[in-house]
């Protein structure tokens, strides 16, 4: 076997580590909390396995190099190698965050209008909060969860909604509760009009998204398109005249 083949086989391999799922024993703890009824905990990653494999995949793309170039360059080449991939792996998002941070946006106008529903019928705010995290389910819940039993205890409110800082767009919802908590302003109509802003700030970014995948699509086609344009139709002008002139 070349030493080329087991370089791609240990990028192959690292790079499936890297792309596939948290496995089939991440998958049984899920099936086990579903059947104990801790639904609130599905979503979770289960620290240490993306750390793992980050650091196997930049061992894999070290000891890569280290076959290809051979002796002491290619150690120390394979250790520049591993490090750097180690440091860039880092800063990719596992998929099992990314996946609950996008559920948590996803759900966070539903949440803000039931809160609102359940606060004008006139039951105190952690109470409003515990029971709009069990109606939800999911990520979220155990957010909201983590507030209202932080209010029930007699915690302090920016201690309490700190909790939803973390995902994205909770920021206001904090802030309008912070600020009804400390002036006494009615929060079931900020929560409403911030649920409306939320779900068209949603619109606006699928829209932009949308627009941004055509803009990527038509792009491959011009990268292939131009070169074509000049070999076929700029090149043999310019040769033709290149020839009268000359």
């Amino acid at each position: 076997m070349t030493r080329q083949a087991v370089a791609a086989g240990c990028l192959v391999v690292a790079a499936a580590l890297l792309a596939l799922p948290a496995g089939a024993r991440a998958g049984a703890s899920r099936r086990l909390r579903g059947l104990t009824g801790r639904a609130g905990s599905l979503g979770r990653p289960r620290p240490g396995w993306w750390p793992d494999r980050i650091r196997l995949g930049a061992g894999l793309a070290g000891a890569a190099v280290l076959v290809v170039i051979g002796g002491w360059p290619g150690a120390l080449g394979g250790i520049v190698a591993a490090v750097a991939a180690d440091r860039g792996l880092r800063r990719i998002e596992p998929p099992a965050v990314r996946r609950r941070r996008l559920r948590e946006a996803a759900d966070l106008p539903l949440a803000a209008d039931l809160l609102a529903a359940v606060l004008r019928a006139g039951a105190p705010v952690d109470r409003c909060v515990l029971a709009v995290a069990d109606a939800l389910g999911g990520p979220l819940a155990d957010r909201l969860g983590r507030v209202g039993r932080t209010l029930l205890l007699g915690g302090r409110p920016e201690d309490a909604w700190s909790h939803l800082v973390p995902v994205p767009g909770a920021e206001r919802l904090a802030a309008a509760a912070l600020r009804s908590s400390s002036s006494g302003a009615a929060l079931a109509g900020a929560l409403t009009r911030l649920a409306d802003d939320l779900r068209a700030d949603r619109s606006t970014a699928a829209e932009a998204s949308a627009r941004r995948a055509g803009v990527l699509i038509v792009l491959p086609l011009g990268l292939c398109f131009l070169p074509a344009f000049i070999l076929a139709g700029l090149v043999p002008v310019i040769v033709a005249v290149l020839g009268d002139v000359l």
